[in-house]
């Protein structure tokens, strides 16, 4: 082409001159994104862009804080009775900081046991140094939802939770759940966003939740169960824990309990920690979670699904989660 006159190129001199055109340019945007992969820049916004859902570790241990405003929370008038459980075994390291958070709620009108499997660590003489001011009981059991069914066969109340061993509420969350539904009679379920922290207790990471979505609960367990609570109507009607199960029992319930047609809502508040550690039962019993969600989604869906259509099926749901937690850390929304 050399040397010709431009206006006698032909058209596949033309197309051909296009092509390399292009061809440099992809080569110019290939080199800047090798570039950008060895410098560690691709990765750390990956990491930044993607959801924060199951994202435990999101950045390093820092001091947990609350908002002043949560320790100040106040129980409605004629409060109604909460009944918790915390189902424990061998969690000595633990136990101590979830009990505290629980009775340091200062409710009112609270039914509260650790319910603990014959734990053979430091569990029992933690409980011990309670005193009159904590009621437990240790006797070999038959798993978690076994546990948390005894426990709720020895106390009871109009609003029911189960708190983990190793999880922590955050102050005021009592106060606060008890006057959502005081304030809404319809409403029967309810949970809200959770904070991650380690084996000391230092926050390594947030979660925020957008508003409730029924039908992308079916395909995943996206509620925190330790920020979970409902009416004693919904364990009447549906109870009690399927001990069949051994990891996904809290989703199990949340999905009879929406099949039933009780009101969710995802409340706008911090209202519990999930701990995250080698020794906790998410990452030691993998497997089996993977059997018992392929379970619940066959009966609920009609059929297992692959992987790539669980995806697609969360994409929106994750899409609004990413964009929430977005607005909280830009300080566009407040919790």
């Amino acid at each position: 082409m050399e040397g010709r006159n431009p206006a006698d190129e032909t058209l596949v001199d033309k197309q051909l001159r296009s092509m390399e055109q292009r061809l440099a340019h992809v080569e110019l945007k290939t080199d800047f994104i090798a570039n950008a992969v060895r410098s560690g820049i691709y990765q750390s916004l990956r990491r930044k862009l993607r959801p924060q859902l199951w994202t435990y570790e999101q950045y390093s241990s820092r001091r947990l804080r609350f908002p002043p405003q949560y320790r100040l929370e106040k129980a409605p008038d004629d409060p109604p009775r909460i009944a918790l459980v915390t189902p424990s075994l061998n969690h000595g390291d633990f136990i101590r900081a979830t009990v505290d958070s629980v009775l340091q709620q200062k409710y009112p009108q609270l039914a509260y046991i650790v319910q603990d499997g014959a734990s053979t660590d430091d569990t029992i003489k933690v409980l011990e140094s309670y005193g009159d001011k904590l009621r437990w009981r240790s006797e070999p059991d038959a798993g978690q939802a076994n546990a948390i069914n005894r426990g709720f066969r020895e106390v009871a109340g109009d609003i029911m939770g189960y708190l983990n061993s190793d999880d922590t509420l955050a102050p005021g969350t009592l106060a606060y759940v008890a006057r959502a539904f005081r304030n809404d009679p319809k409403l029967d379920v309810v949970y809200g966003h959770r904070i991650y922290i380690d084996i000391d207790g230092l926050e390594v990471g947030r979660c925020i939740l957008p508003l409730h979505d029924q039908d992308t609960l079916k395909w995943a367990d996206y509620i925190p169960q330790e920020t979970l609570f409902w009416r004693r109507r919904v364990w009447e009607a549906v109870g009690p824990i399927d001990e069949s199960f051994n990891f996904a029992l809290d989703w199990d319930f949340l999905l009879r309990a929406q099949a039933a047609g009780f009101c969710f809502k995802r409340l706008p508040r911090f209202l519990a920690c999930f701990r995250v550690h080698d020794r906790q039962k998410t990452t030691a019993m993998t497997r089996l979670g993977i059997d018992e969600m392929r379970r619940l989604r066959v009966q609920y869906l009609g059929e297992l699904p692959g992987k790539y259509e669980i995806r697609r099926a969360i994409a929106r749901y994750m899409l609004w989660q990413m964009l929430f937690n977005w607005m909280y850390k830009l300080g566009l929304a407040r919790y």
